[in-house]
């Protein structure tokens, strides 16, 4: 006879382990099963005569379309004063000749693949483009691996976790060598070379000497990687704190504490006209009164001044909350409960938003089963 750990936890038990191991891979099994037959029954994409049936889901159509340009020299006035020329590029127009082309892909539906290969079976100006199905297919995968910790922690939810944060890291990386060093280091100290190596469309107007800072700091950012010298890079780490304290200090205190500050000084009893938006003084003082957002205006006046009155008094401790004083804390605690349900209930519906879109990939994008933007 099996007996539990210490723990107590039936999944100490090896015998109930080892069942809910079978268990699993049973689950996973008719999953698989379930997937082939529902590759070799296919999907129809198109309507009428141009209705064609894929055998598989989860497919990208792709629509070739040709990208030109031609340069065009024009003269800016750069950081210094000097007018200088620079080259700029637009779209061609018809019956012009590209300095430079490419071609995009954009998706497109099953539809128009239908249809276009109904007009002529050999074309390939839509076709299936592996590269973004194999993206569908490993996001609708590592979906499933973590949605596995529902059974609990096993590898291959590990596996989607590390994926997604060593992907992350190596995006935001790239982000930020080519949204920020690149143009605003590089480019800054040499435009020129920027322009003709690393980004074309890059305006090479002067050289800005004041990257040198940012530069100074960053590379002294990298003593912090050695012992001894790691002393050395508390000195721009305290830069970047403090002007990025100080430049978030000035925007809360103008976009939160003034703005909200200034709502205490309005009309207790406004007075809604009917007139149209942007219409004069005259034009509003003789139109008909809106009763109905003069009484809105003022009942929302109303609370937001009850409302931070008695919260203020809540978190007045200076004296004991007793009489009118405790009463209007007591209100306050009402706000503030109000609030904090608000915010609570703002976030859990985001969540349950990011956790209904992946379902919407899951049954849409991947399995094809719905279709309610009509991409298939």
């Amino acid at each position: 006879m099996s007996t539990m750990g210490s723990t107590g936890s039936p999944l100490n038990d090896p015998a109930v382990a080892r069942r809910a191991h079978r268990m699993m891979l049973a689950v996973l099994a008719v999953i698989g099963v379930l997937l082939v037959v529902r590759s070799y029954i296919g999907t129809t994409v198109g309507t009428g005569e141009a209705a064609r049936n894929t055998h598989g889901f989860g497919m990208v159509y792709v629509e070739r379309a040709e990208q030109g340009f031609v340069s065009e020299r024009v003269t800016e006035t750069g950081k210094d004063g000097v007018a200088v020329e620079v080259t700029k590029w637009k779209p061609v127009t018809p019956g012009q000749t590209p300095e430079i082309s490419w071609t995009n892909w954009n998706e497109t539906t099953g539809d128009a693949w239908a249809t276009a290969s109904m007009k002529d079976a050999a074309q390939s100006s839509i076709e299936v483009s592996w590269s973004r199905t194999v993206g569908v297919w490993a996001a609708a995968l590592l979906t499933l691996c973590v949605f596995s910790f529902l059974w609990r922690d096993n590898p291959a939810y590990k596996l989607a976790e590390s994926v997604v944060i060593g992907v992350s890291a190596g995006y935001w990386m790239v982000v930020a060598l080519w949204d920020t060093l690149v143009p605003k280091l590089v480019g800054a100290l040499a435009p020129a070379w920027t322009k003709a190596n690393l980004m074309p469309s890059f305006d090479a107007v002067g050289v800005d000497w004041w990257a040198l800072v940012p530069l100074g700091l960053g590379l002294l950012l990298l003593c912090r990687l050695s012992a001894r010298a790691s002393w050395v890079g508390v000195f721009p780490l305290a830069f970047i704190v403090g002007t990025f304290a100080g430049l978030k200090f000035v925007q809360y205190v103008e976009a939160d504490l003034v703005a909200q500050v200034a709502t205490m000084f309005d009309p207790l009893v406004v007075v809604k006209h009917q007139a149209a938006v942007g219409a004069d003084a005259a034009t509003v003082a003789a139109s008909p009164i809106d009763w109905a957002g003069s009484v809105g205006g003022s009942l929302a006046a109303i609370l937001i001044f009850v409302g931070v009155l008695s919260v203020l008094a809540y978190f007045f401790f200076s004296a004991e909350h007793k009489g009118a004083l405790g009463r209007t804390a007591k209100v306050g605690v009402w706000y503030l409960m109000i609030t904090f349900g608000a915010s609570f209930g703002f976030t859990v519906m985001g969540r349950i938003a990011l956790l209904a879109a992946r379902f919407e990939f899951v049954f849409d994008d991947w399995l094809w089963l719905i279709d309610p933007s009509g991409k298939h």
